[in-house]
């Protein structure tokens, strides 16, 4: 059995941040381009705030490939804070300014955020420590761990694409043809069209400017899987909770939805349950896909639907009312720099998250400790129970 896993460590404004990716299988070629790509598609977006204008980074790899391929050795990789020497004297890991450690002392916490659960579980009454860790800017971290599995599940064939359905309450076309998730991947705000993008630049525009903050949802596609990934022996492999225990762990979201997700518990079943057909080419086939590609816990060959829901962010301009703890007494949340609206950044990491849990199901099912072992174990299976995109694939 394959054993795919990652660790991060770091803090939002600490020196930079550490992924480490155990594994992979060897002889996967890593460009470094692809994940620098990654990551500046995390950054993008409107309404993001003004640390996604100068942060940028910067990626270093210190083991685990050699001459552009894996190893099978950890793969360890770095993203530097360009900010560290500002931050330097009240985030050094030994010895920090006292003075500048009380300037950036967090206090007040925010509704919404880990400030307080997070202060009271680990004894800090100056929750800076909270924010650093808790920031999504780990996901950076996460990011790069995703897009090392994502070239894995790429060399078998699998893609995954991601855009954006709503910000704010304003909702956007799905993709629903090739051309159009290619198009949505492409746009900062995660849209097909044009129209769609100006309208929730509007929403954006009119949430900054009342010192406001906004959510939205996204859906992430998987094309490519032949039935039978996952498992429905156990709780634990069954690949939707999986899936939802991914999503669910980036920061904001509040939701998640496998294929119509929520809409189905209104209907009967005889108008849920995807019939189950056969092609001309006497191959299964099924004519529409509610599901969202996975039943009893496992891939049914068809493409996998997944919807995320994301809370406003809770760093307000304008903030909300909190208590100052040092003193406990009644104040108003703290304020950082923050985004607006990071709903476009969000599905970025969810296609890195997804890309993860697709790939660990997948090395824990066939294994192998090079790729081309992978590989073969894969496209025996594939040969023997099919996969609806096979022209494609």
């Amino acid at each position: 059995m394959g054993i795919l896993r990652f660790l991060t460590s770091g803090e939002s404004h600490g020196r930079g941040l550490i992924t480490v990716v155990e594994g992979l299988p060897a002889g996967l070629s890593v460009p470094i381009e692809r994940l620098e790509k990654e990551l500046e598609r995390r950054r993008r977006g409107y309404g993001r705030g003004a640390r996604m204008k100068i942060e940028k980074d910067h990626l270093t790899i210190w083991g685990g490939i050699w001459n552009g391929k894996t190893t099978g050795a950890p793969c360890g990789l770095t993203i530097e804070n360009s900010e560290w020497e500002e931050w330097r004297s009240s985030m050094d890991p030994q010895s920090c300014d006292p003075k500048a450690v009380k300037e950036k002392s967090i206090y007040c916490p925010r509704p919404g955020h880990a400030d307080l659960p997070g202060g009271l579980k680990y004894g800090h009454e100056n929750m800076r420590p909270v924010l650093e860790r808790a920031s999504a800017r780990a996901t950076a971290a996460w990011t790069v761990a995703g897009t090392l599995a994502r070239l894995l599940i790429e060399s078998l064939g699998i893609e995954v694409r991601s855009a954006v359905t709503s910000v704010g309450g304003v909702t956007v076309k799905v993709p629903s043809e090739e051309e159009e998730w290619h198009v949505a991947s492409n746009s900062p705000l995660g849209c097909v069209f044009q129209t769609d993008e100006e309208r929730l630049k509007e929403r954006i525009r009119e949430a900054m400017s009342e010192g406001d903050s906004l959510g939205g949802a996204f859906v992430v596609s998987v094309k490519g899987l032949p039935p039978g990934v996952g498992s429905y022996v156990e709780w634990d492999r069954r690949l939707d909770g999986r899936i939802a225990q991914a999503m669910m762990a980036i920061p904001g979201i509040k939701g998640v939805e496998v294929g119509e997700g929520g809409r189905l518990a209104d209907l009967p079943g005889s108008q849920v349950h995807d019939g189950i057909f056969m092609d001309e080419k006497g191959r299964i086939k099924r004519e529409t896909n509610r599901a969202g590609g996975i039943e009893g816990g496992m891939t049914n060959g068809e493409e996998v639907l997944v919807r995320a829901f994301m809370k406003p962010i809770p760093t307000l301009t304008r903030p909300l009312p909190s208590i100052r703890l040092d003193l406990m007494e009644a104040s108003f949340a703290h304020r950082e720099r923050s985004d607006v609206c990071a709903v476009p950044a969000a599905r970025i990491v969810a296609e890195a998250m997804l890309s993860w849990v697709i790939a660990e199901a997948i090395m824990e099912q066939f294994g192998g400790d090079i790729l081309e072992e992978v590989q073969e174990r894969f496209s025996s299976y594939v040969s023997r129970v099919g996969r609806r995109d096979d022209e494609k694939a």
